[in-house]
């Protein structure tokens, strides 16, 4: 696989967004070179050093985050007492903006995987004059469908585990939205209630997401478990804190001036709906790489190489 080395930060932080949260930051590489802002996934995945990888660290000064709840920043999702209600997509945008104000950058490239392309897509939407470029995989636009297919169609290719998934469920909650019906299991008093549910949804996600083995080692982390299960359902059960339905997919147009680069697994079930197709047709200078028999999985060979391919063309047209 063709990733640059492995590099240390030669930054780090906290920084205070407000109502009560830190987020933790760090940079890596050229403290000169072009900025670039890695938005990952989950949401409350946390970041990982990998995507490091992914940039030239001698053309690239690259910023990574733990968003809100996750990883490093305070306080953690995976704390009981943490209030979620400070957690949602204009706070995470807002915290960008502090962010890249912060570290006294101008524009950036913004890389994002998963729920980290929905992110970078309403960022990038929302403030179109700081981002020079996205680079984006495992792609989605959080849209409510995106959503059910997920949580509920998904459940005929994978009958035995959708059953043992909607076991945890009321009847009228089975009939609902099952991202919210999750949450309120998460959000109980009840700490075996909030248990059992963290370890119903990531063995869901793990029977529709073959995951790669830290995510599998992470989920049996009770810790991790129930931070991650809560911070999902949390966004997933109210729509992504879009404010409206089909939004991202809407406003790809206003995304016009700023090229893009979108790399998809053949076999990531988001595919089904084709929304990754239908955003690339609507984003005039945006360009869609299929990758044949790879999943939702960032890491896989073949996904890497384009990105870093992308990164490195777009490091290219920033010093002519």
């Amino acid at each position: 696989m063709t990733l640059y080395p492995e590099i240390e930060p030669y930054g780090h932080g906290m920084l205070d967004v407000g109502d009560g949260n830190r987020v933790y930051w760090e940079t890596c590489g050229n403290p000169d070179g072009k900025p670039a802002v890695v938005l990952h996934g989950g949401p409350g995945s946390g970041c990982s050093p990998w995507a490091r990888r992914l940039f030239d660290p001698a053309a690239y000064r690259i910023v990574l985050l733990d968003q809100r709840g996750a990883g490093r920043s305070t306080p953690p999702a995976s704390a009981y007492d943490t209030d979620m209600s400070f957690n949602t997509m204009p706070h995470l945008l807002a915290d960008l903006e502090l962010l890249r104000r912060h570290l006294g950058i101008e524009r950036w490239l913004v890389w994002g995987v998963s729920f980290g392309s929905v992110l970078g897509l309403r960022y990038a939407q929302t403030h179109p004059g700081v981002v020079t470029e996205l680079v984006l995989t495992g792609v989605t636009t959080g849209s409510d469908a995106e959503v059910a297919l997920l949580t509920r169609g998904l459940g005929k290719i994978f009958p035995a585990a959708f059953e043992r998934f909607v076991g945890e469920l009321s009847a009228e909650e089975r009939s609902g939205n099952l991202a919210a019906a999750y949450n309120r299991l998460l959000e109980s008093a009840d700490v075996e209630i909030r248990e059992r549910a963290a370890r119903a949804w990531t063995d869901w996600e793990t029977a529709i997401v073959p995951a790669p083995p830290r995510s599998v080692e992470r989920y049996e982390d009770p810790v991790f478990r129930f931070g991650f299960a809560r911070t999902v359902t949390h966004y997933w059960g109210d729509g992504h804190f879009l404010g409206e339905d089909g939004v991202v997919l809407r406003d790809a147009p206003l995304l016009k001036d700023i090229p893009g680069t979108l790399v998809q697994g053949s076999l990531d079930f988001g595919n089904l709906l084709g929304m990754v197709w239908r955003l690339q047709q609507a984003w005039r200078g945006s360009e869609l790489t299929v990758i044949d028999e790879v999943g939702h999985n960032a890491g896989a060979p073949g996904v890497a190489e384009v990105m870093v391919a992308a990164t490195d063309k777009y490091a290219r047209d920033r010093a002519r």
